[in-house]
C-alpha cells in the first residue's frame, strides 16, 4: 500500500442502531473504491469487516474492524463498529481514534435507540458527527420523515446535503451545495442528470434547512442568507467543512449500501469535508489537558484495542498520535515503563495484515507481540505525556462459570486472562465467599459470545449459570451456653468444659473475649476455644457463614490429665451448635446502592419495578443528560442479578445503572424460608 501523509488520512467510525447497515456501508465503500472486487453481504458471511466465526454465524458485528478505503489520493480508515448494546466498549474505543462519526439511520425505521446512543457516545468525547440515511431503496423508505426526526431530536445543526427522489426503482439526488442533480450507476458512479420539476421541488423543500444551518458557521454567510444573496459553491463547501469540525453542522447524506446509491458522495465528503487529524491542532491527554499535534515531531502512538489471537499472539491496534512511526523504532511505554521495539508494523483490512515500513501521524495500524503493552497505553519516542484513555462502561451483568470437565477448569484462568486483556468491559474474578468463578459483562449476549469464544479459541467448555448469593447468618438474642466434651473409654481420655455467653457482635466475624476468673479454664486452652468457634462459624443454622458474633468465655472446668486443646475446641463447637438453637439466628443478604438513569417518562415504571424487587427509593436527581432522571435506591443483590436485562427491556436500551454492595440486611422470613429450602436442595443434589 502506498504511503499517505497526515493531510491525506481520514479516520471515520461507523455507528448506528443494530441492523442499520454499517458493515454493508463499509463493504460498499470498499467495492466502489476498488478495495474489493465483489460486494460482500452480511447474510452470506463474506464481508471484509465481519470475519470472526461468531460474527459469521450470528450475522452481526461483534468487534470493531478496520478497512482502509483509498479514494482520490486519500486513505480513509473505516472503523466498523457493533450496533448492539452489549458491545458498546468496541464503539467507544473506535471513537477514541476517529476524526468523525458517521451515524447510519434506517430510512424506514428512522431514529432508533441506537441512533440516540451513537450520538451520545460521539458527543461525550467531542467527535464530529455525520448522518447517512441508509436503505433508501426500501419501498417504505421516507427521507423527509426521517430528516424531521433527526432535526427534532438533535437540533438545528442537522443539515441536509443531498435530497433524494425516487423515480420508479431509480434513486435520484439533488446536491444542495451546487444545486445539481445526479443518479448513480450499478457501480456507484455519479452521473449528472437534468433537474426535473420533482427534483427541484424536493431541493426547494430543504433549501431553507441547508441555508439556516450553514448560516450558523460564520457571519458573512449569515448576512448573505438574511439578505437573500447567492451563496457560492465554494462558500457553502467551506462552511460545511468548518461546521463539521466545530460541531455547528451535522450534515445528512442519503443512499443505499445495497444498490451503492449515494456512497460516492459520502466518499467525496470524507475527502473534502471531514476533519483531518490535525484539524483541531491538539490531542487530549490523560490529565484533562491537551497537547499540540506535530506530524514532524517525535513518534508517539496510542493503543486503542488489543486482540488476543491464539496463533499470532497479542495484537495491539494503535493510532500514530505524533510524528512518524517507523519499523524497528524503540518506544517507551509510559504506562508500564517497558521499552518496546516496533519490529513489524502492519496495516489492516479486516483480518488481512499487510506489513509496512512506516505510518504517518494520524494513521492506524497494528503491532504484534508487544508483551508489556495493553489497551489505553501510550508509547513515545520521547516525552512523558499520556494520551486520554478510552472510558469503558462498568460491566454489571454477572454469571457464574461452571467448567464442563476438570481439564476445562485447569485452562479457564489462563484463557480468561487473555479474554479480559482483549475486552475491557469484561471482569473475571473468584467470589471469596461462594468460591465460584464469576464473569461480568454488559449483557447476556456479551457473555454467551464470550463462552463461544472460549470454546472456539482455547478449547475451554463452560456453562453459564446464575451466581450464588453470599448470604450470611447472625444471632439476634444473647444466650449463655454450656458446652461439655467428655470421652473416657480406657486409655487417655478427653475432657473440655466451657460456659460461653453468645451475643450479637458489632464487628464482622468473631469477637472473642475471656472473662474467666480463678483459673477454672487454664489460659493455654483459650486459643483452642477460639479456634473451635471460628471453624464452626463457617456454617450457621441454615448453612451459611455466621458473622457479627460476640463470644465471651466466662466459666468452665478442666481435668488435669484428660484435658487438651482438642477437647476444649470440641466443647466450644458443641456450645456453638446449641447457640444456633437458642439464639434466634437470621439470614442476612447483601444490599447496595442502586442508581438508575432513565428518561423522565419512565420514572414511574422504574419505581414500580423497584417495589417488586424489595427496593427502597432514596431520592431522585436530574441527570446530566437533558430529559433524564437519576433514581437513587437501595436494593438486595439477589433482586438485581437480572436487572441489566430487565432495565434494557423497560427502557428500550436507554437506561443505565450502577450497583454497589455496601451492607447486609435481614432477609424477610418468607423469603428466608425459600432460601433455606433451595440451599438444602443444592446440598442434596
Amino acid at each position: 500500500m502506498a504511503k499517505f501523509e497526515t493531510g491525506n488520512i481520514r479516520n471515520i467510525a461507523l455507528l448506528g442502531h443494530g441492523g442499520s447497515g454499517k458493515t454493508s456501508f463499509a463493504e460498499a465503500m470498499l467495492y466502489i473504491s476498488g478495495g474489493t472486487d465483489r460486494l460482500g453481504k452480511t447474510a452470506d458471511g463474506n464481508t471484509v469487516c465481519d470475519f470472526d466465526p461468531e460474527e459469521i454465524k450470528r450475522k452481526f458485528t461483534i468487534s470493531t474492524a478496520i478497512a482502509p478505503v483509498i479514494w482520490k489520493g486519500c486513505k480513509i480508515n473505516v472503523l466498523d463498529t457493533p450496533g448492539y448494546l452489549d458491545f458498546v466498549g468496541e464503539v467507544k474505543q473506535a471513537l477514541r481514534v476517529a476524526g468523525s462519526a458517521v451515524i447510519l439511520v434506517d430510512a424506514k425505521s428512522g431514529v432508533e435507540v441506537g441512533t440516540e446512543l451513537a450520538w451520545d457516545y460521539a458527543s461525550e468525547i467531542d467527535v464530529p458527527k455525520v448522518f447517512f440515511i441508509n436503505k433508501y431503496d426500501d419501498s417504505e423508505a421516507n427521507f423527509d420523515r426521517v430528516f424531521e426526526q433527526l432535526k427534532e431530536k438533535f437540533g438545528s445543526a442537522v443539515c441536509p446535503i443531498v435530497v433524494p427522489v425516487k423515480a420508479g426503482k431509480e434513486i435520484q439526488f439533488v446536491d444542495l451545495i451546487d444545486m445539481k442533480a445526479y443518479k448513480c450507476d450499478a457501480k456507484g458512479a455519479k452521473i449528472e442528470i437534468p433537474m426535473t420539476p420533482e427534483l427541484e421541488a424536493a431541493a426547494e423543500s430543504h433549501k431553507s434547512d441547508f441555508n439556516d444551518a450553514i448560516a450558523m458557521v460564520n457571519e458573512d454567510i449569515m448576512m448573505k442568507v438574511l439578505e437573500d444573496e447567492e451563496i457560492t459553491r465554494e462558500e457553502a463547501a467551506a462552511a460545511i467543512h468548518d461546521g463539521i469540525v466545530s460541531g455547528t453542522i451535522v450534515p445528512v447524506y442519503c443512499g443505499s449500501s445495497t444498490t451503492l446509491a449515494g456512497i460516492t458522495q459520502m466518499l467525496d465528503a470524507a475527502v473534502g469535508a471531514f476533519p483531518k487529524f490535525t484539524s483541531k491542532g491538539t490531542a487530549a491527554l490523560e490529565d484533562g489537558s491537551t497537547t499540540k499535534i506535530d506530524p514532524n515531531g517525535p513518534a508517539a502512538v496510542f493503543v486503542f484495542k488489543t486482540v488476543a489471537d491464539p496463533f499470532v499472539g497479542k495484537m495491539s491496534y494503535f493510532k500514530v498520535m505524533n510524528g512518524t512511526l517507523k519499523r524497528d523504532m524503540t518506544l517507551k511505554n509510559l504506562n508500564t515503563g517497558a521499552v518496546e521495539k516496533m519490529a513489524h508494523i502492519y496495516t489492516l483490512k479486516g483480518k488481512t495484515q499487510t506489513e509496512t515500513d512506516e505510518l504517518a501521524c494520524g494513521d492506524i495500524g497494528m503491532i504484534a507481540k508487544l508483551t508489556n503493552t495493553n489497551t489505553n497505553n501510550t508509547l513515545r519516542e520521547s516525552g512523558d505525556e499520556k494520551y486520554a484513555p478510552t472510558v469503558y462502561p462498568i460491566p454489571n451483568m454477572t454469571q457464574a462459570m461452571i467448567p464442563e470437565t476438570a481439564k476445562d477448569e485447569g485452562k479457564i484462568s489462563q484463557s480468561m486472562a487473555r479474554m479480559v486483556e482483549e475486552d475491557l468491559t469484561l471482569k473475571y474474578e473468584t467470589d471469596p465467599d461462594t468460591k465460584q468463578m464469576l464473569i461480568s459483562g454488559l449483557g447476556d449476549m456479551h457473555l454467551a459470545i464470550l463462552a463461544a469464544k472460549l470454546k472456539n479459541r482455547y478449547g475451554v467448555s463452560i456453562k453459564l449459570t446464575a451466581p450464588k448469593i453470599a448470604y450470611r447468618e447472625q444471632i439476634t438474642k444473647t444466650v449463655d451456653i454450656h458446652g461439655r466434651h467428655k470421652k473416657q473409654n480406657g486409655g487417655s481420655g478427653q475432657f473440655g468444659d466451657v460456659w460461653i455467653k453468645f451475643s450479637p457482635g458489632e464487628a464482622e466475624g468473631l469477637t472473642f473475649t475471656v472473662s474467666v476468673v480463678g483459673g477454672v479454664v487454664p489460659k493455654n486452652f483459650n486459643p483452642a476455644v477460639e479456634k473451635g468457634l471460628l471453624e464452626a462459624m463457617t456454617k450457621g443454622a441454615a448453612g451459611f457463614p455466621m458473622t457479627h458474633l460476640a463470644a465471651d468465655l466466662h466459666d468452665g472446668s478442666y481435668h488435669p490429665v484428660d484435658s487438651d486443646e482438642i477437647s476444649f475446641k470440641t466443647a466450644a463447637q458443641l456450645a456453638y451448635k446449641q447457640c444456633l438453637l437458642e439464639a434466634a439466628p437470621v439470614i442476612l443478604e447483601p444490599v447496595g446502592d442502586l442508581d438508575i438513569t432513565v428518561p423522565e417518562s419512565l420514572v414511574g415504571d422504574i419505581m414500580g419495578d423497584l417495589n417488586k424487587r424489595r427496593g427502597s427509593i432514596m431520592g431522585m436527581d436530574a441527570a446530566k443528560k437533558k430529559g433524564y432522571t437519576v433514581v437513587h435506591a437501595v436494593a438486595p443483590k439477589a433482586e438485581i442479578m437480572d436487572y441489566p436485562i430487565a432495565l434494557r427491556a423497560m427502557s428500550q436500551g436507554r437506561g443505565s445503572f450502577t450497583f454497589k454492595v455496601n451492607d447486609y440486611a435481614i432477609v424477610p422470613a418468607n423469603i428466608a424460608q425459600k432460601i433455606v429450602e433451595d440451599y438444602k436442595k443444592s446440598q442434596d443434589a
